[in-house]
């Protein structure tokens, strides 16, 4: 169901920004980030436009490339990279104890992949909460081609101040999104207020780990090119996550980076040195291809300009994601699962 096509990533790029004004939000963005000079202060005060403008520009790559789900998964020898993210989406249901009739809340939903496979696995309500409008778009004609349109659904909205009552939700959860947030006590503070006493949320963080040394310039740059490239305003460390969730009142069922024994690396599918037919369009030499075929777009038209540059971006962070996994810095998998005491 998701756009496989030439012609159909051309006809995403740019979201819902008109054609004409790519390039320019292009270098809009991209003055937000640290490779450019930008300054982390002006990334969390201008989070909304940021995060906005980055999937507007990167959503059809991520589309084109991922598939429906834009997630990394622990992953086992002998499994397919779309095995892996199902398991990963459906181990996350079963943390969280989800059962026919339950309402449940993804934060920072994308075009709602987990948000289906979670749906139909554990036959519960999810709602998708997102602030950029072309993913819900994209995501609600996506729901009516699976044919759930009638209990899953997308409420358009900052995760920051989420508009709904205390207390709505059975559970919710959150795959590699709330690494977005401004602020992340905020963020977690906002699930703790919507999620029912008792209940648990369970998350994917991306984190840097122990292991990266903030005067080390390598490890900086490898760090300013996944913010670049993922439209992050900072990376926060899973010890940051998880004091963060307990500040918010949370309380810590069990918490694990799950790259950490995973048979086969968590950014295996970009590794450079792989070859793989099932997921060609994410290895180098299918993303050489893709890059030098939104270049072509590009020049006939068919692409809006600053379309090659967004690709380039992408490229970038990717070999930086491969490094940072590689030095064992970065981590797309921390994992918690948390709750909400019955008793305030």
């Amino acid at each position: 169901m998701s756009k496989s096509g030439a012609l159909d990533l051309a006809s995403g790029l740019g979201g819902k920004i008109n054609k004409v004004e790519v390039k320019s939000a292009v270098d809009e963005y991209e003055k937000y980030h640290g490779y450019y000079g930008g300054k982390e202060e002006a990334r969390k005060s201008n989070y909304t436009d940021m995060v906005n403008k980055y999937y507007d520009l990167a959503t059809s790559f991520y589309e084109y490339g991922w598939g429906e789900s834009f997630h990394f998964a622990h992953r086992w020898n002998g499994e397919s990279l779309r095995e892996s993210i199902k398991r990963h989406e459906h181990f996350l249901a079963l943390q969280l104890g989800l059962k026919p009739g339950m309402k449940v809340l993804d934060v920072g939903c994308g075009i709602g992949g987990p948000l289906r496979e979670i749906a139909r696995f554990s036959s519960t309500s999810v709602t998708g909460l997102n602030n950029n409008e072309y993913q819900i778009t994209r995501g609600k004609e996506l729901n009516r081609l699976a044919g759930i349109s009638g209990t899953c659904d997308f409420v358009k909205a900052d995760f920051m101040k989420m508009p709904f009552d205390d207390n709505t939700f059975d559970a919710v959860y959150a795959i590699e999104a709330t690494c977005h947030a401004p602020d992340p006590v905020g963020c977690y503070k906002e699930i703790y207020r919507v999620l029912k006493p008792g209940q648990c949320f369970a998350v994917y963080e991306w984190c840097i780990t122990d292991h990266y040394d903030p005067n080390n310039a390598t490890h900086k740059r490898i760090k300013d090119e996944i913010e670049l490239g993922n439209g992050l305003p900072d990376i926060r460390s899973t010890r940051q996550c998880l004091q963060a969730v307990k500040d918010a009142g949370f309380e810590v069922v069990w918490d694990k980076d799950l790259a950490e024994d995973s048979p086969l690396p968590w950014y295996l599918p970009l590794d450079p040195s792989r070859f793989s037919l099932s997921s060609f369009r994410l290895t180098s030499v299918g993303r050489m291809i893709t890059r030098t075929m939104v270049k072509a777009l590009e020049y006939v038209g068919l692409a809006p300009q600053g379309s090659e540059r967004v690709s380039n971006f992408l490229e970038k962070a990717a070999e930086e994601l491969v490094e940072g996994g590689k030095k064992e810095i970065f981590t797309p998998m921390y994992f918690f699962l948390v709750r909400k005491p019955l008793l305030e």
